[in-house]
């Protein structure tokens, strides 16, 4: 995700620029710029490079740009890869603005062509932000903030932007919808930034920006503007949290914080990827043909990755008709899989940087398979190494237990299923559509599920004594059991095994004590009867049970110690909601146990060696 810094004031504004940037490291990013408005030339100066902050210390060591007003950024890469040119800020044909941005704007290829063909601008980056700079330069006639006003009319998607106009040398404004932004209040200054870290050296005192306001800042005050340019009574607000709090939003850790950013990464996972009824991903666009050809798909991924492609299996065998398998990528190579011109191999990665799953790309591609990463980070070697690649733009992880990056990665799945399905004609469109519906939903059932704090605090103290937990399912839940196990095993270090529920009768019944918790996903609709059945076996033999349902289910609440409720959901989409309870039960559990939930031992984020 992105970080913006704006200043306006009488202080010299990059020191404090840079000094926010710094402040946003945490965030995630691979360059970084500031754009400084020098009042008495009337320019504006920009300076930006590829990689860290200290390479844009050593730029602005060469050509300190001088002002007062100026914004800001560190870049995490969605369109174009990371590179000076693709760096924030950016500028029109004239440079007479400078805008930082942090979203994805999804119409702006169209915006680009008509920009181009029809008004003769001149474009230098890969980036959709840069049409904002251009569409500035189109609307300005002596008004900046009519001007952006415009500007966002036109543009579709997500955005937190911030704009310096070297005519309006007084002013820094800038406006928000679905991305952060905070005005930072002080005397003779104020600022903007997408975070509150980033001002903490500075103000303590901010204001929230809301979806569809527009902020107008001078030294001398600050205003927020809604659709109507109706100045808005904001209340302020005392940030009394330390450094390291603010940096993880007041959370207690970068877990928990990802945790509740899924809403936020479920909205851009499908940023501008459904319209009409269809699938549209247009950093793929597979023609009849190229789908027909391949006679099998292999899904290729490591710990968490590999367990989303769990579910990616059953989307594509059932939307395309032809066979998947689903491999462990440290395994692939040394099975001597059967990879040629007739097979579609998907790679998945958080970091793009999976030791193992960049060797089995390389050994698809070898062997003539079409290859496609579904990966978060622009620029990593497995998103430049594969044919195609499907980016979650989830926004960084910190925590080393993955949460958003996981759902990221299964709702790209469900697109690139259906979207396949689309492409072949195999897929009802009555299914498709009812799929694609229950995605649009997912960001606000979400927040429903991540109002019950203390149904979750409670159900971790119940567990924290366990030796060992048991996770059972069938069909997608036994999937999604596994990655439920996986949660609980790396941060709070309890034993924990997924079964398909099915299995029990086969050995596993033998573990069952009172002192071995069961938890229990009955979310599947075809395979329900079974599953409760299976639930009556071991609360048989005394377990604590954890049943996860839908809501409105009260039957299962007859046969389990505690039922945990999703809110109703197409249940083929229902992994991407039923996750979010198993990521908060891990997670209160690790903090019963006193473990360290952001850092387990022995584990690392991106493992980079085989």
């Amino acid at each position: 995700m992105c970080g913006i810094v704006g200043y306006i004031g009488t202080k010299e504004a990059t020191p404090l620029l840079v000094d926010g940037l710094k402040k946003l490291e945490y965030r995630g990013y691979d360059s970084a710029g500031v754009a400084v408005l020098e009042q008495m030339q009337r320019r504006i100066s920009v300076v930006k490079t590829v990689g860290k902050i200290t390479n844009l210390e050593h730029k602005l060591a060469e050509c300190m740009p001088k002002g007062c007003v100026g914004i800001g950024h560190t870049r995490w890469a969605t369109h174009g890869r990371p590179s000076d040119v693709n760096s924030h800020p950016h500028q029109g044909c004239s440079a007479d603005f400078a805008v930082v941005h942090n979203g994805i704007i999804e119409n702006y290829l169209e915006l680009k062509e008509w920009l181009v063909k029809e008004r003769g601008h001149e474009f230098m980056s890969e980036t959709d932000t840069e049409v904002f700079a251009h569409l500035l330069e189109e609307f300005y006639e002596g008004d900046i903030v009519n001007a952006l006003r415009k500007t966002l009319s036109k543009v579709h998607g997500s955005y937190a932007v911030g704009v310096v106009a070297a005519q309006e040398p007084d002013k820094l404004v800038a406006a928000r919808k679905d991305s952060p932004l905070i005005v930072g209040l002080g005397e003779g200054e104020n600022f903007i930034a997408s975070d509150i870290p980033a001002l903490l050296n500075h103000t303590r005192d901010v204001w929230f920006v809301e979806d569809g306001e527009v902020v107008v800042l001078t030294k001398e005050g600050a205003a927020i503007l809604d659709k109507h340019d109706h100045e808005v009574n904001r209340g302020v607000f005392h940030v009394d949290w330390d450094a390291e709090a603010a940096e993880k939003g007041g959370f207690e850790h970068f877990m928990l914080k990802e945790i509740f950013e899924q809403p936020e990464a479920f909205q851009k996972t499908l940023s501008g990827r459904i319209q009409e009824g269809k699938v549209r991903l247009d950093e793929l666009n597979f023609t009849t043909e190229d789908v027909e050809r391949w006679e099998k798909v292999f899904i290729v991924a490591c710990g968490t990755a590999y367990h989303s492609g769990l579910i990616g299996k059953p989307l594509i065998e059932e939307f395309l008709h032809i066979p998947v398998e689903v491999d462990i990528a440290s395994e692939f190579r040394y099975r001597n899989p059967l990879l040629n011109e007739r097979t579609l191999a998907v790679f998945v990665s958080q970091s793009g940087e999976t030791a193992d799953t960049l060797a089995a790309l390389r050994e698809a591609k070898a062997k003539g398979a079409t290859t496609l990463a579904i990966t978060n980070v622009v620029g990593s070697s497995i998103a430049r190494e594969a044919d195609y690649t499907l980016f979650l733009w989830a926004g960084p992880e910190i925590a080393v237990a993955s949460t958003k990056a996981y759902t990221a990665m299964l709702i790209a799945q469900y697109l690139l299923s259906v979207y396949l399905g689309q492409v072949k004609e195999t897929i009802p469109e009555d299914k498709a559509r009812a799929i694609l519906e229950a995605l649009r939903q997912l960001p606000e059932k979400a927040k429903q599920l991540l109002a019950q704090k203390e149904l979750y605090q409670q159900l971790a103290r119940d567990i924290r004594d366990a030796q060992s937990i048991f996770f059972i399912g069938r069909g997608y839940d036994y999937n999604l059991a596994m990655e439920g196990a996986l949660k609980l095993k790396e941060i709070s270090y309890i034993h924990a095994e997924a079964y398909a529920a099915g299995e029990l009768k086969h050995g596993t019944l033998a573990l069952i004590t009172k002192e071995t918790p069961v938890i229990a996903l009955a979310l599947q609709k075809n395979t329900y009867e079974k599953t409760l059945s299976n639930i009556m076996e071991v609360t048989a033999r005394d377990a604590m049970v954890i049943g996860l349902a839908e809501e409105g289910d009260t039957e299962i609440a007859k046969w389990v110690s505690q039922a945990i409720y999703i809110p109703k959901i197409e249940d083929i989409v229902s992994p991407v909601l039923a996750v979010i309870p198993l990521q908060l039960l891990a997670y209160y559990t690790a903090v019963e146990r006193g473990c360290n939930v952001d850092q387990p031992r022995n584990l690392a984020k991106s493992v980079t060696v085989e």
